[in-house]
């Protein structure tokens, strides 16, 4: 509990099993946390043993997909702010009292950002053209809804009141991984109080389907700037 109020922070797990316990209680041993939510996604063998050895509660969610499992799990949470995160060792329940504090002094959300100055980014997986595309397409966001200052569009690390879910929730269309820029696009569209700060990025646990190769990196950002402008240009034709 933070200031009185309850918090939940909700994981999605796919291939995280020598990962998922030590991140569970990297956000327990904040004192902050109330409930942990794992959101099996068909997850390896061995991911439910790991999960069991906390004091998380897993729900499980059979439709393949990002956007499924996060909106599995932020259906399921309880608390009045929402956290989502990923197990896999990149990030840190340490930058979590940063959010909340935030949240306490009265934003909607609260977005991470790898790719900010002040970010530990040594040793991570970002290097100069992840940063750059993660930069250009949130900058791209930030000048199309006129909105805050956006450096990253790809960070998981997030944090909701609940009254903001409530908010953004009947509009979720997207059920793969460009749920996480969907986020970012419905705070920025539909005006919510927020801000972006920093975080902790380390290298993961395990490799990365999306950015594993050149290749894959291009094709993935090509698709997410797809995405933002016919997200942008459906928001302009109903305003």
């Amino acid at each position: 509990m933070y200031n009185g109020k309850l918090v939940s922070v909700v994981f999605s797990t796919y291939k995280e099993k020598n990962s998922v316990r030590q991140a569970i209680e990297s956000f327990f041993n904040t004192g902050f946390v109330d409930e942990v939510v794992v959101v099996n996604n068909n997850a390896e063998p061995g991911t439910e043993e790991e999960v069991g050895r906390t004091n998380a509660r897993m729900v499980h969610e059979k439709r393949q997909g990002y956007g499924y499992a996060f909106q599995k799990g932020m259906e399921e949470a309880k608390g009045d702010y929402v956290i989502l995160c990923e197990p896999d060792g990149t990030y840190t329940g340490r930058d979590l009292e940063r959010f909340l504090i935030f949240a306490r002094d009265g934003f909607d959300a609260v977005l991470g950002s790898r790719t900010g100055q002040s970010t530990r980014i040594s040793g991570a997986d970002m290097d100069f053209l992840r940063k750059f595309a993660n930069v250009f397409e949130a900058k791209t966001i930030e000048y199309l809804f006129n909105t805050n200052s956006l450096s990253d569009i790809g960070c998981t690390y997030k944090l909701f009141t609940k009254m903001a879910l409530k908010k953004i929730a009947p509009l979720w269309r997207t059920r793969n991984s460009l749920f996480a820029t969907e986020l970012t696009l419905l705070v920025a569209s539909q005006n919510l109080h927020f801000i972006e700060i920093p975080v902790t990025f380390r290298e993961r646990v395990g490799i990365s389907t999306f950015v594993s190769t050149f290749a894959k990196m291009a094709k993935w950002g090509i698709r997410i700037y797809i995405f933002i402008f016919a997200f942008w240009l459906k928001w302009i034709f109903k305003r």
